[in-house]
């Protein structure tokens, strides 16, 4: 039986290869999993054309997954160095690689990720747009527009961010409703600049129906960007933000009865105390299609440690309802993240989401954690390290401090509670001077 998408075939009844491999890795049933496909809830990015793609399952029940942001931009060039980025990802377990490049030869890098990557692949067309075309922003024409998110299909992306929902109805909105930091998202910005210099109508929204031909083709997963995210605490949860998830949510339903998956992105700077309403309202409102979020960052006076605001309103927000985090380094707000930055910023987010995970009950998640405290408990140093997160750094700060006693640690030494109850459980002496 042919199908044209991984939703079209889990309507039809169909197992994927695709969906067969994600249910293996979610420890879940074929027909539990085909259900969620095929009502929205879970998507599988899987372009026809990404032949060497690890399929990965996105969704609220599922494990939390996590995308890189990378690519290069004016003032940082080297495509090397994005390539090691991209392949320290992978190996650290990123599930999702976002390419956001805006300078140079865009699609030759694009290419060479859907050919040798195995990881999802993201793309933001409306920034290669300005790149490909080598003009002014307002003499792009609507066809350029759509002819950028067909050639990104065409080369094997699996999802695009479109940001569709700022339209002319809902930029007029934006602009009686001030907000201090205005629109910090950079596809938005850059289609309410178009729309305020052409007069015309936001392309995406108004051919959307094109947008959706081309992603059932090639089956490509459309994520709705948030043009409106909150760019600051001030900002959250404002009339602009959630008159475009209004729209979001409308144009979530038109998609899926064209068999086109969804994501839809979500905040940006938000509240401890806003989050898990607002993974709620996104529920309600796109039916519960993946919900993907950027942090949310829940301060603004972090710059060099955003990585861990984001981290930290990354675990609520999963663990009421968002299914996708975007990671957030280090080097957010101030320049173009190095490889270390990356670094920090993937285990962050892993961190985040995988206490999300335990928190709303994870098949296997908190496995993991067990198996560490028993490793703890022997006080199995080579088990510890190979159960961290980060088995490199443990082992090193451990040997930046090697103890006197092998089995105990420079903090406390013969004065380790573990060693100490091991011994006293067991009918020892425990005498902490004299050894």
């Amino acid at each position: 039986m042919d199908y044209t998408t991984q939703m079209d075939a889990a309507r039809k009844g169909i197992i994927t290869k695709e969906l067969q491999a994600v249910a293996e890795k979610e420890q879940m049933d074929t027909a539990r999993l085909m259900q969620l496909v095929a009502e929205g809830k879970v998507a599988i990015p899987a372009n026809k054309n990404h032949k060497c793609l690890d399929p990965n399952g996105i969704g609220s029940m599922l494990k939390t997954k996590i995308n890189v942001n990378l690519g290069t931009s004016r003032d940082c060039k080297d495509l090397d160095m994005e390539l090691q980025k991209v392949n320290d990802a992978v190996k650290m377990g990123a599930e999702s690689i976002m390419d956001l490049s805006s300078w140079g030869d865009t699609q030759k890098f694009r290419r060479k990720l859907t050919a040798e990557c195995p990881a999802i692949i993201g793309t933001v067309p409306i920034y290669d747009a300005v790149v490909y075309y080598h003009k002014a922003l307002k003499d792009i024409t609507t066809e350029e527009w759509l002819k950028i998110v067909e050639m990104h299909a065409q080369d094997g992306v699996d999802f695009m961010t479109i940001h569709i929902g700022i339209n002319r109805a809902t930029a007029q909105r934006f602009k009686k409703n001030k907000r201090l930091m205005n629109i910090v998202s950079r596809g938005g910005s850059i289609i309410f600049a178009w729309m305020e210099m052409t007069g015309k109508e936001n392309p995406y929204y108004e051919h959307f129906d094109e947008i959706l031909d081309i992603c059932q083709k090639y089956d490509v997963t459309i994520s709705l960007g948030d043009a409106c995210r909150p760019g600051c605490l001030e900002d959250a949860t404002d009339v602009s933000q959630i008159e475009e998830l209004v729209t979001l949510g409308e144009l979530t339903r038109r998609a899926w009865e064209k068999n086109v998956q969804v994501i839809v992105e979500g905040p940006g700077h938000m509240p401890l105390n806003q989050i898990a309403a607002n993974m709620q309202i996104q529920q309600s409102i796109c039916k519960g299609a993946p919900f993907y979020v950027l942090g949310p960052l829940v301060t603004d006076i972090a710059p060099g440690y955003d990585h861990i605001t984001a981290a930290i309103g990354g675990a609520i927000a999963a663990t009421y309802g968002a299914a996708f985090l975007c990671y957030v380094t280090p080097a957010e707000h101030l320049r173009l993240p190095d490889l270390n930055d990356v670094k920090e910023g993937i285990i962050a987010s892993k961190i985040a989401a995988h206490a999300a995970d335990i928190a709303k009950g994870v098949k296997g998640a908190s496995e993991w954690d067990r198996q560490m405290g028993m490793a703890r408990k022997k006080l199995d140093w080579e088990k510890t390290f190979e159960l961290s997160i980060d088995p490199e750094k443990a082992r090193n700060y451990r040997a930046s401090a090697k103890p006197e006693k092998e089995d105990t640690c420079s903090m406390c030494g013969n004065f380790c509670a573990v060693k100490n109850m091991n011994r006293i459980l067991d009918g020892e002496i425990v005498s902490i001077f004299d050894e």
